[in-house]
């Protein structure tokens, strides 16, 4: 069974950067999004950036400027560059991958901590 293994949390200051990378066990076929979520606690898990097959991407309005989505089709890999953390993006991350017959796969979830 695919795992989608996620690393690069953790705690850092605010003003800091983080990388998060989120790798597949084993390949995937016909992916086409790759993506971040988030979940703070007591609130609803949210769409933080995707990129799409060609390159697309888009961002929550919040992390836009701050906060770069990649992949590496190769590796079936992707990641989440986010600079400029504040103590709002303190969340749980979690990687989705959606391959071309609409399967979704999920991480485990990696804890960012953004706090003095």
């Amino acid at each position: 069974q695919v795992q989608l293994v996620e690393s690069g949390g953790g705690l850092v200051q605010p003003g800091g950067s983080l990388r998060l990378s989120c790798a597949a066990s084993s390949s995937i076929f016909g992916i086409y999004s790759m993506g971040w979520y988030r979940q703070a606690p007591g609130k609803q898990r949210e769409l933080v950036a995707r990129i799409i097959t060609g390159g697309s991407t888009n961002y929550v309005d919040s992390v836009k400027g701050r906060f770069t989505i990649s992949r590496d089709n190769a590796k079936n890999t992707v990641y989440l560059q986010m600079n400029n953390l504040k103590p709002e993006d303190t969340a749980a991350y979690y990687c989705n991958f959606i391959n071309s017959y609409n399967r979704a796969y999920w991480g485990q979830g990696t804890q960012v901590t953004v706090s003095s």
